[in-house]
């Protein structure tokens, strides 16, 4: 039988942010949703039908408890999440506007996943059927032990003969148990087989100076001679990985935003780009990267397109998030599609 199920791991927090676009310090009431990259992936890989098994650590409390009940509604799995510890984990945000960038403030310190050790997480019950395993830099970021238990899951992911994808999510605030982020991310991208990452995440990842990505608009041309090149030493450094998905995005305010991709085949020695998209205004910029790779490795596990129709899909579905409130991607398969083909505007009867 065909194994179809996709595993995330990561922790779920509780964001807080200020109406509209106040600021942290302004006013006296908070707007709670729930995130966290992992799980972003998680309910836009259900949403657009994908067997999905969410893994993680949360308390027994009422506000886990809750957290639970906003995922189940999307249709994921939940049923490997181990409870234990003392509180979720929580970050504040603070919506940018204009000329002021937006703001993230972590505080994740003693949370259950925080606390979580090595070997709470029975991986060989949980990937023996799945198909991919999904994981990123945020989750080795966080303690020496989840850092641990997620390459676990990738040995054990690896001997099961599961796909292994990775979004390097690196997250300078958040590495402060003593080992170089570098060296930590380097050896989880050694596992995988397709890799995503901004500009920036991939050069702290290699080591490789980026190609700044300067547009100002739709117009702008890729230079696709020297992106060819700089994939070619990043093939060198992660050989095992067969594709190489690299999100550009260039903030010309906290409102407007350009924002394109690439893919590197590997096998094929081909990169395709895709549209530029000119994004104003944005609504809200968190989860964009997680629903680019969720799309991403929906269109790829499903065989849906070839290279090009999957990299057109998960920009897409990118470009949609920054309309959308909160953390996660609520935009339907056919959504994304049509996005793909036009401008928008129109009034859906």
């Amino acid at each position: 039988m065909k194994r179809t199920k996709i595993v995330t791991f990561g922790e779920i927090m509780l964001r807080l942010s200020k109406p509209g676009y106040l600021r942290l310090t302004q006013g006296h009431c908070f707007e709670g949703h729930y995130g966290g990259s992992e799980a972003n992936v998680a309910v836009s890989l259900a949403i657009l039908g994908d067997d999905v098994e969410y893994v993680t650590r949360v308390p027994q409390n009422p506000i886990a408890d809750a957290a639970l009940m906003y995922l189940r509604q999307f249709g994921l799995g939940v049923n490997q999440i181990v409870r234990g510890g003392d509180r979720l984990g929580t970050y504040y945000f603070e919506r940018g506007a204009a000329m002021r960038n937006s703001m993230v403030v972590y505080d994740r310190k003693g949370s259950s996943f925080y606390s979580l050790e090595r070997g709470m997480i029975p991986w060989d019950n949980i990937l023996q059927n799945a198909a991919y395993f999904h994981c990123s830099g945020i989750t080795c970021s966080i303690s020496r032990d989840a850092m641990d238990t997620t390459f676990d899951a990738l040995r054990k992911a690896k001997e099961l003969g599961v796909h292994i994808t990775a979004d390097i999510n690196y997250r300078n605030n958040l590495w402060k148990f003593g080992l170089d982020p570098r060296d930590v991310l380097f050896r989880m991208l050694q596992y995988s087989e397709l890799i995503f990452g901004d500009q920036n995440e991939w050069e702290v990842a290699s080591g490789v100076q980026k190609i700044p990505f300067t547009a100002v608009d739709s117009n702008f041309k890729i230079n696709r001679e020297a992106y060819i090149e700089y994939f070619r030493k990043m093939h060198k450094l992660f050989p095992f990985c067969k594709k190489m998905v690299l999100a550009l995005r260039n903030q010309l305010s906290s409102r407007h935003h350009i924002l394109t991709g690439l893919l590197y085949d590997v096998m094929e020695d081909h990169l395709y780009t895709s549209r530029i998209y000119d994004i104003q205004p944005i609504v809200d910029p968190m989860g964009v990267g997680d629903a680019f790779v969720a799309a991403y490795i929906h269109a790829y596990a499903d065989g849906l397109g070839d290279n090009q129709q999957n990299l057109d899909f998960a920009l897409s579905a990118s470009a949609l998030k920054n309309t959308i409130s909160g953390d996660q991607n609520l935009v339907s398969k056919e959504e994304i599609i049509d996005n793909m083909t036009n401008s928008g505007g129109r009034i859906q009867r």
